[in-house]
């Protein structure tokens, strides 16, 4: 880690949530983290929560989130935001809703300034947000309108050996099939595509497409989804140049030998990315926004409002979502101050 870097920023989240647990343990593991961070946060709860928790970690409230790196190898920076009321480890509150909110909105600001390289956020509960107003699906597409992309964001999921990506999000399945298009499978592949060389550093990538239906849909006899959307889009794709094959029969191609033979997986449904994620690494997985201007990654798992307070949450996704966010701010040259 050098002063030279500039932070991440990771928001509050949930503030009933396991977010400020997380983001204490992972400052407590700050020797593994090669770019520091600052919280978008309120000072006093997470004292509180270290506090609670007993765990050792100063907290030093700042206005410039550029002084972290100086102040990070002894206390964890954060820049305030106010809350209403104080949470309650465990319990939703609607009044604390826009502070979640407002941690997002000044995060995206700061790395739209060139003040952060990167943001990490924390998992919110989204339906405490919408009985506030909030009326964005979730992070991906928010941080999309804040950044001013017009195109839709795609979602990646990542793990060690497997990046995953789900043409359709958090939709029933009824939903993700009507939703399903030829030309929402050709822009978010392109998008992954480029991605992949911007911000993973892979040349050449090569892109494999699952089928929707059992087997691929069997030339038609189970299903017609492949032969109308999927195999079009494929085809075109192919034809300006990119690495793409499929569709493929889903039971199948998250096998050891076959995930050898792409860079990332384009899936039809968000079950259809997350099982093969969350099968290989249930702890460490990652959540990443393609298309955007700014850095944005994830843990990979929800608010877990039932263990709150308890000590006993998993910090292994934060870690990986803020080394990864480092990696691709280095990749994408914003990482110095």
């Amino acid at each position: 880690m050098t002063p030279a870097q500039k932070p991440i920023a990771v928001t509050m989240g949930e503030p009933s949530g396991i977010g400020g647990e997380i983001m204490l343990k992972s400052w407590l593991r700050r020797t593994d983290l090669s770019v520091p961070f600052v919280a978008i946060d309120n000072p006093d709860r997470l004292r509180n929560i270290a506090r609670d928790l007993g765990f050792s970690v100063p907290i030093e409230t700042v206005v410039d989130p550029r002084c972290a790196a100086d102040l990070f190898p002894d206390a964890l920076p954060v820049c305030n935001i106010d809350l209403p009321s104080t949470p309650q480890p465990g319990v939703l509150n609607q009044s604390n809703a826009n502070a979640a909110i407002a941690s997002i909105d000044k995060a995206a600001d700061l790395a739209k300034a060139n003040s952060v390289s990167a943001i990490v956020t924390n998992p919110i509960h989204k339906h405490n947000l919408y009985c506030a107003g909030f009326t964005y699906p979730g992070h991906t597409e928010y941080l999309a309108h804040l950044s001013g992309v017009n195109k839709e964001p795609v979602m990646m999921l990542t793990c060690d050996g497997l990046r995953t990506v789900p043409i359709t999000t958090h939709v029933s399945l009824q939903e993700a099939i009507a939703e399903l298009s030829i030309e929402r499978i050709v822009s978010q592949s392109r998008i992954t595509a480029q991605a992949l060389e911007q911000d993973f550093g892979v040349s050449a990538p090569r892109l494999a497409v699952a089928g929707l239906n059992p087997h691929a849909g069997e030339d038609g006899s189970i299903g017609g989804e492949e032969g109308r959307f999927i195999s079009p889009a494929i085809d075109i794709l192919r034809q300006n140049g990119l690495q793409i094959f499929g569709p493929l029969s889903p039971d199948a191609m998250f096998s050891a030998t076959t995930r050898t033979t792409y860079d990332a997986a384009i899936c039809m449904y968000h079950d259809q990315a997350l099982i093969p994620i969350k099968t290989l690494d249930f702890s460490g997985g990652v959540n990443v926004t393609l298309g955007l201007p700014i850095v944005r990654t994830s843990p990979d798992h929800g608010t877990a409002l039932d263990i709150a307070g308890k000590g006993i949450a998993d910090e292994t996704s934060m870690v990986a979502a803020l080394r990864m966010a480092s990696e691709i701010a280095r990749f994408r040259g914003v990482t110095a101050q």
